[in-house]
């Protein structure tokens, strides 16, 4: 069924009778947002996301501040009125007790709990044991668990004997700018690009980096450009990485990359940024999933992942080796090399990721109403 055939369908009249409260931490993250379904109505129920309370006054609700969740908090489990609890991030600052303490609220609540597992070993804790005990409690305690790629739910079964609903990232990018991406031309230059954000600690990016200077400039036309925030690679900056930016401006100085320097980018400039590489390597050694690779697939751009985590179950990438053993400078070569070999990525489509999205929603809608009845 293509997309506008599910528009036209949204016309009819829904017959599902009942409207399911779900308290989603958070509710505006655009992974979640696009949880919602392109349709309604039919036999499922209806699905509403309660907002995220406002941090700063948990009585408001916010569209863009989300962080800490507040409904993390076993005390607003008690005062607030939802049917279902569902956690996908932001738990990262609790303690085992405290989330011990929130599935203990929602127990005497009689609310269910489902638990997205995105992420099984934490991109910004250099350790995993933080993160391992948080997992420890919410894991066995979920009345449902989701997550995102079959590898994902296969280490899920082999560390807590649960069996997790797989279910596809959604897109990031909205379909409108997915339209508007235009055809790749044959201009001469292969753009790789490598975005070090605000430097997590799953990152090893000089590393990689010391591999692409020599990978890219080996190829006709290539062009390797780095991406970052000021705080990261501008003397001053309150995680300004050093050794990364004497690298980095010696390089340039050299003409073997260029730098692009900024602080965090909206949306339409990062959509904008992306489109304009050939591919985009991430420089992980630890990790589970990527909404960075999902975007890049809606926009046409190639991804070079590591083998590490579950990033080629995703979508097609081009892997190169890079966990806790180290990086592999061959394998990381070879993967610019067949990028490049490989031609222009193409976009997903909009019907593609309209009709995924319908899916994904309906499971959703499916899973909470078996879950209360």
């Amino acid at each position: 069924m293509s997309f506008d055939v599910l528009i036209r369908a949204a016309d009819a009249p829904p017959t599902a009778a009942d409207t399911i409260r779900v308290a989603s931490v958070p509710a505006s993250h655009v992974y979640v947002r696009h949880l919602d379904p392109v349709i309604e109505g039919g036999e499922l129920p209806r699905v509403v996301r309660l907002a995220d309370p406002d941090p700063a006054s948990p009585a408001r609700s916010t569209v863009s501040r989300w962080w800490p969740p507040v409904m993390l908090d076993s005390e607003w489990v008690r005062a607030n009125d939802f049917d279902v609890f569902h956690i996908q991030f932001g738990f990262d600052a609790r303690t085992p007790a405290e989330l011990q303490a929130l599935v203990d609220a929602l127990r005497r609540a009689g609310r269910p709990l489902v638990y997205t597992v995105h992420d099984l070993r934490n991109p910004h804790h250099e350790t995993s044991a933080e993160h391992d005990a948080q997992l420890d409690v919410l894991a066995p305690a979920a009345d449902a668990l989701i997550t995102l790629t079959p590898g994902a739910a296969d280490e899920i079964r082999r560390r807590w004997g649960r069996e997790a609903i797989v279910l596809p990232h959604p897109h990031v990018v909205e379909p409108d700018r997915i339209r508007a991406v235009r055809p790749r031309r044959e201009s001469g230059e292969f753009r790789v690009g490598l975005h070090v954000k605000s430097l997590r600690a799953s990152m090893n990016p000089l590393a990689v980096l010391r591999v692409l200077t020599d990978a890219v400039n080996a190829l006709p036309g290539g062009v390797l450009q780095v991406n970052g925030h000021r705080d990261v690679l501008l003397p001053g900056g309150a995680r300004y990485d050093a050794e990364l930016g004497e690298f980095l401006q010696n390089a340039e100085a050299a003409g073997l990359l260029e730098t692009r320097v900024h602080d965090f980018l909206p949306d339409d400039e990062l959509w904008d940024y992306l489109e304009s590489l050939d591919v985009s390597v991430l420089p992980y050694r630890f990790g589970t999933h990527s909404g960075w690779l999902e975007a890049c697939r809606d926009l046409g751009t190639a991804v070079i992942a590591p083998d590490c985590g579950y990033y080629r179950e995703q979508g097609p990438v081009f892997r190169y080796g890079n966990d806790g053993s180290g990086l592999d400078a061959a394998s990381l070569t070879a993967a610019v090399r067949a990028a490049f070999d490989a031609g222009p990525t193409a976009p997903v489509s909009v019907d593609e990721r309209m009709q995924q999205r319908q899916h994904v929603a309906d499971a959703h809608a499916r899973l909470y109403r078996d879950l209360l009845s």
